[in-house]
Formats: structure tokens, sequence, C-alpha cells
């Protein structure tokens, strides 16, 4: 890939990532199983454990306590690693507990748009 190639798919996953994180704060849970793909092949591992195919991530989406779900990002990284392919990265601190964590996930271009096909996201305390 070219630099801007890299830049461009590099913005494309940033906006999804930035979409993605506004589901998060409100709680949409819609749009939340709607940036995984949906495949039982997808993965989001977690505090708690793995969660393993698409059916699971939005189960525990649909059951999850969000009583502590604001949270302030730092360190955010994207990287392009292909034109379908790329990683974001972040470490984050939750507003209400002031718990941190950090979280990766794996983006892949879809047909029908950019989806997380992995995930990793971890919590202290």
């Amino acid at each position: 890939m070219t630099k801007d190639e890299e830049q461009r798919v590099a913005a494309e996953i940033r906006a999804q990532f930035d979409a993605y994180e506004a589901a998060l704060r409100t709680n949409d849970i819609a749009a939340l199983t709607g940036f995984f793909w949906n495949d039982p092949r997808a993965v989001r591992l977690g505090p708690d454990g793995g969660l393993y195919g698409h059916q699971e991530i939005a189960a525990f989406r649909r059951a999850r306590d969000v009583s502590d779900v604001e949270r302030v990002l730092s360190q955010v990284r994207i990287v392009a690693l292909s034109p379908d392919l790329g990683v974001a990265t972040c470490d984050y601190r939750r507003v209400g507990s002031g718990r941190r964590g950090a979280q990766s996930q794996v983006w892949m271009r879809r047909p029908e748009g950019w989806r997380i096909v992995s995930a990793h996201v971890s919590l202290t305390g």
C-alpha cells in the first residue's frame, strides 16, 4: 500500500472506531452488535472470558450492565495492514469507577462494510 492508501484506510477504520465508541456511550445494542462480523468465527475476549460467534456477542450486549460504561480514551492507534484489514487499539479510563483498561479490535472490510472480526478488552480491578 502507498502511504496515501494507508492513511485512507486508517481514516476509514477510525471513523468506524469512533462510531463504535458513540454506540458504546449510548448503549445502542443494535449498532454495537452490528459492528461485529456476523459469523460464528467472530471473537470478543474480555475480562470474564471469551465470546465466540456473533450470537454470543449479541447476547452479551443485551445482558450487559451499563452502569459504568462511560470512558475516556487515550493512546488511540489505528494501523492499516492492507486495503481491507486493520487494527485499532487504545487505553481507556472509566469515568465513574476510574478503572483502567485497554482494547484491541481487528477490523476487516466485508461486502457489508467494515466489521470487527476479533476484539480483546481488558479491565483492571
